[in-house]
C-alpha cells in the first residue's frame, strides 16, 4: 500500500493510517514533506507509476487532483487497484477507483480508524450493506458480468434466496425471501450460472502435487474438470517439502496465480475427493485457511544498502526490506536500513560473525520466513554474499537448499566515491582489501605489486585499523616503486552519509594518518588527471583511452 502526501500538513494523518497498515509506505513531495519515507518530484507521474504497480493507493489531497492525474490510465473496470482520496485532516475518506478490488472495504476500515464516515457511493453496497461483486477472502465470484446483471435485478426490486454457507451475508440487508426466483448459490461445483443465479465458489479445494512437470497446469485443469470442481474453488497447491526448490512447480503456481504450500508426512489435510494424473484433489467443507496448511517457501535476500543515503538504495532492495520479517546484519547497517516496522524482527550481530549470521539466516528462511541479510555497499564486494554462498555450499541442513535465495546489488563504496570525485575508475581498475584477516599479507603484497606494474587504477577497502596500523604504509611503499609521486589519489570517507568528506591529493602527499577504516582510497593510474570544478575543487578522472 502507498500513501501519497503533498506537504507536511498531511503527515500526521498519513502516519495514523500507517499505524493501521504497517507495511504502507508514505511518499512525500521533495522539499515539502521531509518526514515521508520516500520522496518524489513529479506528483502526477508518481501517482501513475504507483497505480501501474497495482497496489492500493491512498492520496491525501483533493479528489479532483487524483482523478485528473490518473485519467490517462483508466480502462476497464475490474483491472484497477483501490484508489482513495483523503482530506489532509482526515475528515473525509472518498473511495474513487477499485470497487471490485476492495476500495469500499478499505474506505470503511480507514474511516473507522479515523472516526469519520466514509463517502461510499456504490448503490448496491449502500442498499445491501455488502458488495456482492467482491466476496470476502475465501470466496470467488463465478462470472462478473452475470453478477452485475444480478445485482441490477436486486436493485430493481427482485428478492433473493441463499443456498449454501455464506456467513458474511447473514449481516447484510438483502431482500431475502425463501420463495424468491433469484438465488445466491454458494458451491464449489463447476457449472455455468443460470440466468436467475449468482454463483459464488468457496475456495475450499487444494491440489496435492505428486509429480511436478511442465504439463502440471494442463493435468490440474483436467482433474478439476473430471471432479466437477470450479477452478475458482482451488485455494492453493500443496507439495512435499522435498519439492520446495522445483522450478516447474513454482512456474505452475505462478501461471495459475495460486499460493504454494509445502507439507510433511504428518500435516493435517482436507479429505481427498479425486485422484488425478500425478496429483490429488482435496476438499474441505468451508474455505481453507491456507496459512495453516504446511508452510510457504522461505526467502533469503542478501542486499546491499549502497553507501548510506536513501536515494542511493535500489528499489529492489527497498522492496526486500519492506517485505522482510527478519533482518540480520551488523548493528550499524540495521540502523541504516530504516524506516522499519515495529513487527519486523532485528537480529544484530558483530561484524566478524559472518558464517554464524549466514547460518542463522538460512535457519529462519528454511522455516518459511522472509529474511534479509544486510550489507552496506554491494553485498558481493567484500561483504555478506560470499559468506552466504560459503555456508550454502556446505550446509548444516539440506533444508537450506529449499530456500529461495537472491542477491540484490547495491552501489559499492568504490563506485560511490568515484562518482563523487568524477570518474577516477573510468578505465581498467581493481578492488583490493588490505585486511589480512582472511588472507596472508604476502598475497596482498603480491597483488599490489602486479596491479601497480599493470598500471591499473586501484580502490582499497579496509585500508587501516587499530589492529594493523602499518599495512597502508607498507602498501604505499610498494606502490611508489611503480608510480610517480604526482599520481592522483582520491580519499572518500563516509560517502553517502551525513558526515561525508571527499579529498583529492597525490601519492606523494598521501600518508597513513590521513586515512581510517571508514575511508575508501582510490589510487589513480599513470593516466588519471584532474581539472578545476566551476564551483571550486577539482574533478578527477581516468580517460577511457590508453596511449599506444
Amino acid at each position: 500500500m502507498n500513501i501519497v502526501i503533498l506537504g507536511a500538513s498531511a503527515l500526521a494523518i498519513a502516519q495514523r493510517i500507517q499505524g493501521l497498515y504497517p507495511q504502507a509506505v508514505i511518499h512525500g513531495l521533495r522539499g515539502r514533506a521531509d518526514g515521508a519515507e520516500r520522496h518524489y518530484d513529479d506528483f502526477g507521474e508518481t501517482l501513475r507509476s504507483l497505480y501501474r504497480a497495482g497496489q492500493p493507493l491512498l492520496v491525501l489531497c483533493a479528489a479532483g487532483i487524483v482523478i485528473r492525474s490518473l485519467a490517462p490510465l483508466l480502462a476497464e473496470k475490474g483491472a484497477e487497484p483501490p484508489v482513495l482520496a483523503l482530506a489532509e485532516d482526515g475528515s473525509a475518506v472518498v473511495p474513487l477507483l477499485g470497487g471490485l478490488a476492495g476500495v469500499n472495504r478499505l474506505a470503511r476500515e480507514i474511516a473507522a480508524h479515523l472516526g469519520v464516515t466514509p463517502a461510499i457511493t456504490t448503490s448496491g453496497e449502500l442498499r445491501f450493506g455488502t458488495c456482492l461483486l467482491e466476496p470476502p477472502a475465501g470466496y470467488a465470484l463465478a462470472d462478473l458480468q452475470q453478477g452485475k446483471r444480478f445485482v441490477s435485478d436486486l436493485l430493481g426490486g427482485e428478492s433473493v434466496r441463499i443456498e449454501g454457507q455464506a456467513p458474511w451475508l447473514e449481516a447484510a440487508q438483502l431482500p431475502v425471501d425463501k420463495a424468491a426466483s433469484r438465488v445466491i448459490h454458494i458451491t464449489a461445483e463447476q457449472r455455468p450460472p443460470r440466468a436467475d443465479e449468482l454463483l459464488i465458489h468457496p475456495r475450499c479445494a487444494a491440489a496435492l502435487i505428486e509429480r511436478p512437470d511442465a504439463e502440471l497446469p494442463t493435468r490440474l485443469q483436467q482433474a478439476l474438470s473430471d471432479a466437477k470442481l470450479a477452478p475458482q474453488a482451488l485455494a492453493c497447491l500443496l507439495a512435499d517439502k522435498g519439492w520446495m526448490a522445483n522450478a516447474e512447480l513454482h512456474a505452475a503456481a505462478a501461471e495459475l496465480n495460486l499460493p504454494l504450500r509445502f507439507i510433511h508426512s504428518d500435516s493435517q489435510l482436507p479429505a481427498e475427493c479425486h485422484r488425478g494424473d500425478g496429483l490429488r484433489l482435496l476438499l474441505g467443507d468451508q474455505p481453507l485457511q491456507i496459512e495453516r496448511l504446511g508452510q510457504r517457501r522461505g526467502r533469503l535476500s542478501v542486499v546491499g544498502l549502497g553507501p548510506g543515503a536513501a536515494e542511493h538504495m535500489t528499489p529492489a532492495v527497498r522492496r526486500a526490506l519492506d517485505q522482510a520479517e527478519d533482518l540480520l546484519g551488523y548493528d550499524t547497517y540495521l540502523k541504516m536500513a530504516g524506516p522499519l516496522r515495529a513487527d519486523q524482527c532485528l537480529h544484530p550481530s558483530d561484524n566478524r560473525e559472518e558464517l554464524q549470521r549466514a547460518a542463522h539466516a538460512f535457519e529462519l528462511a528454511a522455516s518459511g520466513r522472509r529474511v534479509v541479510m544486510i550489507s552496506s555497499g554491494d553485498p558481493g564486494v567484500f561483504a555478506m554474499a560470499a559468506a552466504v554462498m560459503e555456508a550454502l555450499e556446505s550446509p548444516q541442513s539440506e533444508a537450506w537448499h529449499g530456500v529461495e535465495l537472491e542477491v540484490l546489488p547495491g552501489v559499492s563504496a568504490a563506485l560511490a566515491t568515484a562518482a563523487k570525485a568524477g570518474a577516477p575508475l573510468g578505465h581498467d581498475f581493481c578492488l583490493i582489501s588490505l585486511s589480512d584477516n582472511l588472507k596472508p599479507w604476502a598475497v596482498i603484497e603480491k597483488r599490489l605489486q602486479h596491479a601497480a606494474a599493470a598500471d591499473l587504477a586501484m580502490a582499497f577497502y579496509n585500508p587501516i585499523s587499530k589492529a594493523r596500523p602499518w599495512q597502508l604504509g607498507r602498501a604505499l611503499e610498494l606502490l611508489r616503486q611503480h608510480r610517480e609521486p604526482q599520481t592522483l589519489v582520491v580519499l572518500g570517507r563516509d560517502i553517502g552519509r551525513p558526515a561525508e568528506a571527499l579529498r583529492n591529493l597525490t601519492l606523494g602527499e598521501l600518508t597513513p594518518e590521513l586515512v581510517d577504516m571508514r575511508t575508501l582510497v582510490i589510487i589513480g593510474s599513470s593516466q588519471t588527471r584532474r581539472f578545476p570544478r566551476a564551483e571550486g575543487g577539482a574533478w578527477v578522472y581516468t580517460p577511457r583511452w590508453y596511449p599506444d
